[in-house]
């Protein structure tokens, strides 16, 4: 029986080829080209994905990065508050952005300047329908969002009180940083206009910058930093190892960064636009050091070791806002500007009374504001009219709203330790552990 049927369907299939042996052809052309059309579908979204996860993982890296350089920069009695404040406004963040961030920034915007305050969650792996899959994008971007955050620790180290550091950290990156971010990246309001920022020059390290000033007016210079008549005290770092250890970090991050803010690799176009970012991130980073090196040696007559760090961040920061279109003589370029930024413009904020422990003002928000009005020089998509349109849009409304925050913490729960606890260093009084008790007062080594 089973033979009879078999000969059966053996001859009526004979009898279709032998009416249309087209037939026979276009069918084993469908057979042969699904699989193949679905094969490539699953490669560029397994690569798509991949460079969301593995930029997602050296950008949360740079957590680290920020940790260590500011542990080395601060004086040997607040360092364990810095490395508690970095892990956990990177807690922060992550919990915000899953609860209100992530809808505020992408969900429903539409050309305007908000999105949705209802909670939306991650589709499930079998929900995934489109080029990459959904949680691969949630972590890329909250990432993001931490390092916002990082920027602002840096800055008012020594003497900001722990909680109301961390209920400034909610509110950033729960709401204003993601409502900034919604209006570029986010398809609101300045992409409409052709804003540009690649990788968020702007969105980020100047977000976070603008929140750092506002935080260091309000809450102001450490005590004994400025004296009568212009006197600037230096305050050491506690360990220039640490610091640069931390900048390697950031810079190896960066490619994370800058690199998987393509947001796709499943061509090869993608896969070289990625590799060409890789390059001119380096070459950014690499000039900002030589040029701090060589200026801080032709104006102090000395190399300043700080100021080369600075140097390689301030140059990371410039290239960010456009990684792509610039040839490498013009990454070269870019990135050295973003140093000469730092080298004069730390000395000017010191003139100012602005006290901003690790140099974050000039790495980011200023080295932020040069790499992105920078983008139409080499990008001839965008204008400078647009570009300061944003920059200016973002400033004034982190800034603004940040100091609103820092001044409503100040008047409520207060923000600043006290003088005594101040010089007792805030490893002691904040939370009770010191990173080098061996050095402590009193102490013996054993």
């Amino acid at each position: 029986m089973k033979k009879l049927l078999t000969c059966s369907a053996l001859a009526v299939g004979s009898l279709f080829l032998m009416v249309d042996p087209g037939l026979a052809q276009d069918t084993t052309a469908a057979a042969e080209a699904a699989p193949e059309f679905a094969k490539a579908a699953d490669t560029a979204y397994i690569f798509n994905t991949l460079l969301f996860l593995i930029g997602g993982f050296l950008v949360m890296f740079m957590a680290a990065g920020f940790a260590m350089l500011e542990a080395g920069l601060v004086r040997s009695k607040n360092v364990s508050m810095q490395c508690l404040k970095n892990i956990t406004l990177y807690a922060i963040a992550s919990l915000m952005f899953w609860a209100f961030g992530y809808n505020l920034m992408y969900d429903g915007v539409d050309g305007g300047f908000i999105g949705s305050f209802l909670p939306k969650s991650i589709p499930a792996p079998d929900a995934d329908a489109g080029d990459y899959a959904a949680a691969s994008d949630f972590f890329f971007q909250l990432v993001f969002c931490a390092t916002t955050a990082s920027i602002v620790s840096g800055t008012l180290a020594e003497r900001i009180k722990l909680w109301p550091f961390i209920a400034f950290t909610v509110v950033l990156t729960g709401f204003i940083y993601p409502i900034a971010g919604s209006w570029q990246w986010g398809a609101g309001w300045l992409s409409v206009m052709g804003f540009s920022d690649f990788a968020g020059s702007t969105l980020v390290h100047s977000v976070g910058g603008w929140a750092a000033l506002a935080g260091a007016l309000v809450l102001g210079a450490r005590r004994g930093k400025y004296g009568p008549g212009g006197q600037v005290t230096p305050f050491p770092g506690s360990s220039m190892p640490l610091a640069t250890l931390g900048t390697f970090i950031l810079w190896l991050g960066w490619f994370g960064f800058n690199g998987a803010s393509q947001l796709a690799m499943g061509t090869i176009s993608d896969a070289s636009a990625v590799s060409r970012i890789f390059v001119n991130t380096n070459t950014a980073a690499a000039a900002g050091v030589v040029v701090a090196v060589v200026a801080t040696q032709i104006i102090y007559k000395k190399v300043d070791i700080t100021m080369a760090l600075n140097g390689a961040l301030a140059g990371l920061v410039s290239i960010t806002a456009e990684p792509l279109q610039p040839s490498i003589f013009m990454s070269i370029v870019i990135g050295g500007i973003g140093a000469l930024i730092v080298v004069f413009a730390v000395p000017l904020l010191d003139k100012l009374k602005i006290d901003d422990v690790v140099g974050a003002i000039p790495v980011h928000l200023l080295a932020g504001i040069w790499g992105t009005i920078a983008v139409p020089l080499t990008n001839a998509e965008t204008s400078f009219v647009t570009q300061a349109i944003g920059i200016v849009s973002y400033g004034v409304f982190v800034f603004v709203g940040s100091l609103v925050l820092w001044l409503i913490l100040k008047s409520t729960v207060g923000i600043r330790v006290s003088p005594e606890e101040e010089a007792l260093g805030l490893d002691k009084v904040e939370i009770g552990v010191e990173a080098y008790p061996e050095f402590g007062q009193g102490s013996q080594r054993v």
